[in-house]
């Protein structure tokens, strides 16, 4: 790979095998646990939910998790989904993995528009090196699994940010802008992006708009980009749904969308998620990981060419992005993947500048430059040894030994760090980008693919439709639970579960005795549920320990039905 200088700009681009292989090497990233990881709590499961009850119900303007209204987010997530589990379930409701395929999807889609906006603004090398490094951030793996809003999102993100910045580097080249049918790309992706996340997209152009108007003073180069025929492109879009949306709900979904879910995680902390400022730069370290060390250490090359277009739009990306979620209340490490593939871009073209190995970085050899560069290596060494450890401890706690494959996790996370450490520290991209591409694809192989899907006490959901099915006294029986309610139950055991207290699942078993079966868990809840039972004995059908993650708690379910035992019934058995 030969090292491009930052400022290289032009027609330069990446060719098909390029893009294949970043396509490739993500896939081979992100697959390993995508179909066998059973359904996350408490997210992902409520929008796969939401989506399967638009299909159960042909209703797909509201979003409704069972008869609550879900008014968090637009639609576009959910037409995705839905879409997915209609062109590739039998049933109607699909495994898991069909709904995480437009998390999966937008999450090669943000490698590949990463290396294709890479290419442009720093050369071919750094584009292919910025696309590679971002399908193997950690954070992005993570929700490339998960049914949710933030891989489909980032893909509108890349291509609208990308698209941008070839209209701004075009303004200093003579000859024709790009066209029109990029133009209409930008607006599309900004359309899709509201539909799947509200106006968390604007905020990321528009931060990026007003960051390279503060610093040029000049924004004549947006002309090219149409607003005559972009907007009304835009609206096209989103339009439809919104006015649907607000006829359907009397309005309501704004009043909670804007009022509650957006402005209120402004000023106050919703979830229990919170953090003070600085929150993201302290988990930085674990979401950008394995290149959180060589993305902290392209800051004094960044600052040293900010002058440059290319450095200077990724600054731009970056930074109001950035400051606006240290400043709201409710953070989680997630949040900040939408500037991600500018830092991916950023660090891998500090590592390819020769520039940056000799003149820029010279100063590097100073008393205070060598103090910087030690102190992030050994921070970073010291988070990946917490993350080892944590890979490690993790099943142990919940399993009561050691989990070889975890073990072995741990030895590839370390393996990893010393070697990007090392590689970061002579410089040698190529080495470093091989090393923390090989050993996070053997991180992740094992830790999503291996262990995360056997640590069974965690996985209490498909514990509980297995028990539902093999002792359900009649084909139509619903369940009502009570102290165990997370919504990955309710995708698997149907939309018609009852959640409530146990006073609630009593009542549910006393309407129909013959058929209805009831689960408790909790001293409180199963007080209350003998007590609504009025005198009347339940039949204990199985008991379900594991580990309620949602609730940081062990807990012990109860399979309960007032039937009557069959002729040669089964004994209720203790479930590993």
């Amino acid at each position: 790979m030969t090292p491009t200088p930052a400022a290289t700009v032009g027609p330069a681009a990446l060719r098909l095998p390029h893009y294949l292989l970043v396509a490739a090497v993500a896939l081979v990233l992100l697959l390993p646990g995508f179909f066998t990881i059973p359904p996350f709590d408490r997210d992902e499961s409520r929008y796969a939910q939401a989506s399967h009850q638009m299909l159960e119900t042909g209703d797909f303007v509201d979003i409704r998790f069972q008869e609550e209204p879900r008014h968090k987010k637009p639609v576009g997530i959910y037409w995705m989904q839905s879409a997915a589990v209609a062109l590739l379930s039998d049933d109607g409701h699909g495994a898991i993995w069909m709904y995480r395929l437009p998390s999966l999807l937008g999450a090669v889609a943000a490698a590949l528009l990463t290396a294709w906006a890479g290419a442009r603004l720093f050369g071919p090398a750094a584009g292919l090196a910025g696309g590679l490094a971002l399908a193997a951030v950690l954070v992005l793996g993570v929700e490339a699994r998960m049914a949710k809003t933030d891989a489909a999102l980032l893909a509108t993100v890349a291509a609208a940010q990308g698209v941008l910045a070839q209209f701004y580097l075009a303004r200093g080249r003579p000859g024709m802008p790009p066209g029109t049918g990029l133009a209409l790309a930008f607006w599309a992706a900004l359309g899709v992006g509201i539909l799947i996340k509200g106006p968390i997209i604007l905020m990321v152009t528009g931060g990026t708009l007003l960051a390279m108007g503060a610093a040029d003073r000049d924004l004549r180069w947006l002309k090219p980009l149409r607003p005559a025929l972009g907007v009304p492109l835009l609206l096209a879009i989103v339009l439809p749904w919104l006015v649907a949306i607000g006829i359907a709900t009397d309005w309501e979904f704004f009043r909670y969308a804007i009022g509650h879910e957006f402005l209120g995680k402004a000023h106050s902390v919703q979830e229990s998620h919170s953090g003070p400022p600085g929150y993201y730069l302290a988990t930085f370290w674990l979401s950008f990981w394995p290149w959180s060390l060589p993305a902290v250490l392209a800051l004094p090359w960044a600052w040293a060419k900010r002058r440059e277009p290319a450095v200077r739009f990724c600054l731009a990306w970056v930074l109001p992005s950035w400051i606006i979620f240290e400043a709201v209340s409710t953070k989680l490490p997630h949040y900040t993947i939408i500037v991600f593939p500018a830092i991916a871009l950023l660090a891998a073209a500090s590592l390819l500048d020769r520039a940056g190995a000799d003149g820029t970085a010279a100063a590097a050899t100073g008393k205070a430059a060598r103090w910087f560069r030690g102190g992030a290596a050994g921070f970073y060494l010291l988070v990946t040894a917490a993350f080892a450890g944590g890979a490690v401890w993790f099943p142990y706690d919940l399993e009561g030994r050691i989990e070889p494959l975890a073990v072995a996790a741990a030895v590839a996370i370390l393996g990893t760090g010393i070697a990007v450490a090392v590689f970061a520290a002579r410089r040698q991209a190529e080495r470093l980008l091989a090393a923390g591409l090989i050993g996070a694809a053997a991180t992740y192989g094992l830790a999503h693919g291996a262990v995360l899907p056997r640590i069974e006490p965690m996985w209490l959901s498909p514990k509980v439709a297995a028990a539902v099915e093999k002792h359900r006294p009649c084909p139509g029986s619903v369940l009502a639970a009570a102290g165990y309610t997370e919504p990955s139950m309710v995708f698997l055991v149907g939309t018609g579960t009852v959640l409530g207290a146990g006073d609630r699942v009593a009542q549910h078993l006393l309407a129909n005795p013959a058929c209805a079966l009831g689960l408790v868990t909790g001293e409180v809840e199963e007080r209350r549920f003998r007590e609504a039972l009025g005198g009347a004995e339940p039949r204990l059908l199985e008991e379900i320990p594991g580990f309620n993650y949602s609730r940081g708690k062990r807990v012990v379910l109860r399979l309960y039905t007032l039937a009557p035992a069959a002729a040669d019934p089964d004994q209720p058995r203790q479930q590993p």
